[in-house]
């Protein structure tokens, strides 16, 4: 691919693949672009979502930019639903085999998808170059050692799809290339001061309309994940150190959507309120700057140490509702699924939000190693005696590559695992965990438990109404764009049941 390289100049073009809805906003791309931006490189973004003519008219289209350099996120391996198994693998795929067609020029794969399996999908799908984790350093510096080898360095060598002067490609972090018939993968290089990057810049992408068609904006306070659930691919994607922005840099990015018009809002930080001192910090923040009165956001969150008078910040901060992973309520399948609290730090944490007028959706995780009958039938008559606005029942666990469960499963064997079991060694096609001693129909067990009741949005994808599975939801996409309802999916959800006007 080298051999046929122009000289990498400035244009580099960015691709979002994702047309799900309601729509997402791609905010890797939106951080990534700025950075480009900063390093005096001029990127463009090409968004499927917004406009799908890109992808129908492919071809005409890369004719009329002429990129140096196509960069694509890949977010999401599957839509880690059950009752569907829908993968995102082969679209992808497909997308870098139409771009070969039409353009010579690198393709680099980025995203949190691809930072789980990075040598395998690079192999798939026939990229050349691969970003796992955080590209906003990692991709300026792979350009300027292309753009190098390009145009000076061991020049001569420059044939075919040989990388010259391999040793110079070990420079950059995080990077996954082809030597040869070899793909390599260098170490990640996690980014220490995320303040330097300027993520509060926004503008890279349409955030109006991932407002108006999304119904929210999304901001991260920190970066990584330390915990130790066995089950989640955050760790494996966005590593297991975290790293804190300041809360000023995460205030004036949520005042900038602001004055774009953006008033609702969702953090993309695993659980935000851990560590607590720093989340409390950027409530504070908020506070401060007068943004509690001007915006409504929701957050994930952990139930261990969420305490009253946490509760009484955030609301003051602006926060509406909150997502508690609390996946369980039984002891003994807490600490199987890696969790470090129990049911009384769940319930504490449930009531302190109802006291402050917070709204609570408690997210279960059903069907682990270790589920029965009799745990089942526990999680969900505590779950009742919680009284929270919404419960969202998961059942059934994706076995993500890299994680602790996909190291302990048996594929061959394991009568508790579900999907594509035969070829697929590196767990790309979807493959989920559910316990065999559930019996033959687990989510009519699940039905019969629940009796009716309206809080819980089970897993059949039968009513769109109670459809948990985000993936093309045509109904909260109505909901959104012609209605003007605003904020988390399943809170938009619960205040059209309870027949809520739009705020």
């Amino acid at each position: 691919m080298l051999g046929k390289m122009k000289s990498i100049n400035q244009d580099i073009l960015l691709i979002n693949p994702n047309r799900l809805r309601p729509p997402v906003a791609p905010l890797a791309l939106e951080y990534l672009g700025a950075s480009l931006g900063k390093r005096g490189y001029r990127a463009r973004l090409w968004d499927f979502c917004r406009d799908p003519r890109l992808a129908s008219g492919l071809k005409e289209n890369l004719r009329k930019v002429q990129p140096d350099l196509i960069g694509i996120t890949f977010r999401n391996l599957d839509d880690a639903y059950l009752f569907s198994g829908r993968e995102f693998l082969s679209g992808l795929t497909s997308l870098v085999r139409e771009i070969r067609k039409s353009s010579g020029v690198p393709v680099v794969i980025g995203g949190t998808g691809f930072s789980l399996a990075p040598r395998e999908i690079l192999r798939i799908t026939g990229a050349d170059f691969g970003i796992w984790g955080e590209g906003e350093a990692s991709l300026p510096k792979l350009l300027t050692e292309l753009q190098s080898q390009v145009t000076g360095r061991k020049s001569q060598d420059l044939t075919g799809n040989r990388l010259p002067a391999a040793g110079h490609l070990f420079n950059v972090p995080s990077l996954v290339w082809r030597e040869g018939k070899e793909i390599r993968q260098n170490p990640p290089g996690y980014i220490e001061d995320l303040d330097d990057l300027g993520l509060e810049n926004r503008g890279f992408i349409d955030n109006r309309f991932y407002f108006l068609r999304g119904g929210m904006g999304g901001f991260e306070s920190k970066r990584g994940c330390d915990r130790s659930c066995v089950f989640c691919a955050d760790p494996v994607a966005k590593g297991r150190r975290l790293r804190l922005r300041s809360p000023e840099s995460v205030a004036e990015e949520v005042r900038k959507l602001l004055t774009l018009g953006v008033t609702h809002f969702h953090t993309c930080d695993s659980e935000f309120n851990h560590p607590r001192e720093h989340a409390e910090a950027v409530c504070r923040e908020f506070i401060r700057r007068g943004l509690g009165r001007k915006i409504r956001w929701y957050a994930y969150c952990t139930p261990a140490g969420f305490d009253r008078e946490f509760a009484r910040v955030m609301k003051a901060a602006g926060c509406r509702g909150i997502n508690f992973g609390t996946d369980h309520t039984e002891e003994s399948m807490l600490r199987k699924l890696g969790r470090d609290y129990g049911f009384t730090e769940i319930e504490r944490a449930r009531e302190s939000c109802r006291k402050e007028g917070i709204v609570v959706m408690l997210d279960l995780l059903l069907g682990g190693p270790g589920e029965t009958r009799e745990t089942l039938a526990a999680v969900i008559e505590k779950i009742k005696s919680l009284d929270p606005e919404r419960v969202g029942l998961s059942l059934g666990v994706r076995v993500y590559p890299g994680t602790k469960l996909a190291r302990e499963v048996q594929m061959g064997t394991d009568p508790s695992l579900r999907g594509k079991r035969a070829r697929n060694p590196d767990l790309l096609q979807p493959v989920f965990y559910l316990s065999d001693k559930l019996g033959k129909n687990p989510a009519n067990l699940v039905r019969e438990l629940v009796g009716g009741d309206r809080r819980f949005f089970i897993p059949s994808g039968d009513e769109a109404e109670k459809d948990y599975n985000y993936d093309d939801n045509d109904f909260i996409s109505r909901a959104i764009s012609r209605e003007g309802y605003r904020g988390a999916f399943w809170e938009i959800l619960r205040r059209k049941a309870e027949g809520i006007k739009p705020d």
